[in-house]
């Protein structure tokens, strides 16, 4: 399914003018070869286009459409009328000059293959170069200026009377004619259903983070562990010429706007809505991942299109349908080709209900009215773990288990819980994934009282109101102790949700010896708060809290210390 879908997108693209046809793609170009009728090099100019770069503007390489690009490793495979300096001057700095004449050479051949019989002043004037180029010295001087660069690797291109041979009508001809020649077995396209020549190697993508700078193969069989039935290569899995290339071109295109292109742990995400309208990516970049909201929308104006795409209505402020069929890919790295960490396919609209669900069970108080402001995937992701440590299959999963409307991973909640051990505290994002996953993954150790917006003061759960409990003792030895450097929480938070009996007879002392040291109008506050959540929770505490009960503990600590502070405020 995935290649098909992203066919069909290739083919929603063509019929925009977004992407190159069959034998043809985009190229990064930097200089040019110029050279006259007769086929002699004149000089070598710069195509090297100015573009931001952060605060920066740098030169970088200028995108042309030029023919495909073969794929190559170690092997010796020329492109048509563009290369780097290896093939098109027989010169790199790789110190092999034995294989740089190869590749020239064969660079060589395949013009002669293609052009031979076109008789157009550009063909001529390419082929007489090839013909009588001798690699140069290192000081040429119509080398000289751009040497370094061009043994470094840059891509060239030839210019004939300041205009360049991809733009002639018979060299064009001449090049699809070679490109369209069959060869090969020819057999029914798994993608397609129609019967053509199958693609041996498939065409590298390029841009998943992490992956080779040079590309890296969806689809490949290097292996005979990977053959049967005494297939070799691609013919286990036959996928025509032209949809191997539709394939990888549309998902080079994704890749290479860098505003549509989301990471998650290790993956690289891309999403796309059936007739390739760039306002569908826009959308849910900005509501799961944190993007600009399109069309200059508010956060308000954002939810309550989210809202509107999810009951499946039609969206007032962007021209969005509900039932369009959308996508969402992620591929990670893996040596010299891509890992599909999920593929996920539904309409517009019911994805989008999944990620407003997602997002109401995320709602929870804090700062600023922060609970009307949407968590991005990414920061849910950091609560998770340090800097560069979040799991990759973590990642993934949470990504599936939220767009797909299905249940949250359990290493979620175990990683959350983990670092609010570790930092013995817990801030809104991992109170809201508590109450999230809870909400999902329903367990009767943390009823549904508990997993609220704001406190609860009508719950009588023990261990939420033990939660609340420990959080007045803190405030009350903050208060009796102004400036103090660690309170309670950094010294008994993780014990006191644990093992509750052993921890809050000894914080229940310590809260009368804080107690004697406040005026007694706060003393008086203080107590009847104290003495409120006590009558609920009786005259034993219990041994030990589960994993969910510590989970309602956690949340019952985070509601008590928010509800202090909008009491303030609205005071």
């Amino acid at each position: 399914m995935i290649l098909q879908a992203l066919v069909q997108l290739y083919e929603d693209l063509a019929a925009q003018g977004k992407v190159a046809p069959p034998g043809w793609g985009p190229a990064k170009i930097s200089y040019a070869l110029c050279i006259d009728r007769e086929g002699h090099l004149t000089e070598v100019v710069s195509l090297q286009e100015e573009r931001q770069s952060g605060e920066k503007t740098v030169l970088g390489p200028r995108d042309m459409e030029l023919p495909a690009a073969v794929k190559r490793a170690s092997n010796i495979a020329p492109n048509f009328l563009w290369d780097n300096s290896g093939y098109l001057l027989g010169i790199d700095d790789k110190g092999k000059p034995e294989r740089s004449k190869k590749c020239f050479e064969a660079c060589r051949q395949l013009h002669h293959c293609v052009l031979d019989g076109v008789d157009t002043p550009a063909a001529r004037a390419i082929l007489a170069y090839f013909d009588h180029w001798e690699p140069p010295a290192a000081d040429d001087p119509r080398l000289a200026r751009y040497m370094e660069a061009l043994l470094g690797g840059a891509n060239l291109v030839f210019r004939i009377d300041n205009a360049f041979p991809q733009d002639d009508p018979a060299i064009r001809a001449a090049w699809q004619a070679y490109y369209d020649k069959e060869e090969g077995a020819v057999m029914q396209c798994l993608v397609t259903g129609i019967e053509g020549p199958v693609a041996s190697i498939h065409p590298s993508v390029q841009g998943v983070r992490g992956a080779q700078s040079s590309g890296a193969a969806l689809v490949s069989f290097n292996a005979p562990a990977f053959c049967s039935y005494g297939q070799e290569q691609s013919l286990n899995a036959p996928v025509s010429r032209y949809a191997a290339f539709a394939y990888t071109s549309a998902l080079n295109y994704l890749l290479a706007d860098r505003n549509s292109v989301q990471t998650i742990g290790d993956a690289t995400v891309v999403c796309w809505a059936r007739g390739a309208d760039p306002a569908y990516q826009a959308f849910s970049a900005a509501v799961l991942f944190g993007a600009t909201p399109p069309a200059g929308l508010t956060d308000a104006g954002l939810q309550a299109a989210l809202r509107s795409l999810a009951d499946m209505r039609p969206c007032v402020d962007l021209p969005l349908d509900p039932a369009r069929p959308f996508y969402v890919l992620g591929l990670a790295p893996n040596a010299a080709r891509l890992s599909v960490r999920f593929f996920l396919q539904n309409t517009f609209g019911a994805m989008m209900k999944n990620v407003r669900d997602h997002h109401e069970r995320m709602r929870i108080v804090g700062y600023d009215h922060a609970e009307d402001k949407l968590v991005p995937l990414w920061d849910l992701l950091r609560q998770t773990g340090r800097a560069k440590q979040v799991s990759p299959v973590l990642a993934g999963a949470v990504a599936r288990s939220i767009f797909s409307g299905t249940p949250y991973p359990a290493a979620l909640l175990e990683a959350v819980t983990i670092r609010i051990r570790a930092d013995r505290d817990i801030n809104r994002q991992k109170a809201a994934i508590l109450k999230a996953y809870y909400l999902k993954n329903q367990n009767k150790d943390c009823p549904k009282e508990v997993l609220q917006v704001s406190l609860n003061e009508a719950s009588t759960n023990v261990p939420y109101t033990l939660g609340r409990l420990f959080y007045i003792y803190e405030a009350v030895q903050e208060a009796a102790n102004p400036g103090i450097n660690a309170t309670i929480k950094d010294k008994y938070f993780n014990a006191a949700s644990a093992t509750p009996a052993v921890i809050f007879p000894l914080l229940g002392k310590l809260s009368l010896k804080h107690l004697r040291k406040l005026p007694v109008k706060q003393r008086n506050f203080y107590e009847k708060q104290i003495g409120q959540l006590k009558a609920v929770l009786g005259e034993q505490y219990p041994d030990h809290l589960t994993l969910p009960q510590q989970g309602a503990f956690d949340l019952g600590y985070y509601h008590q210390r928010q509800n202090r502070f909008t009491k303030k405020e609205d005071t």
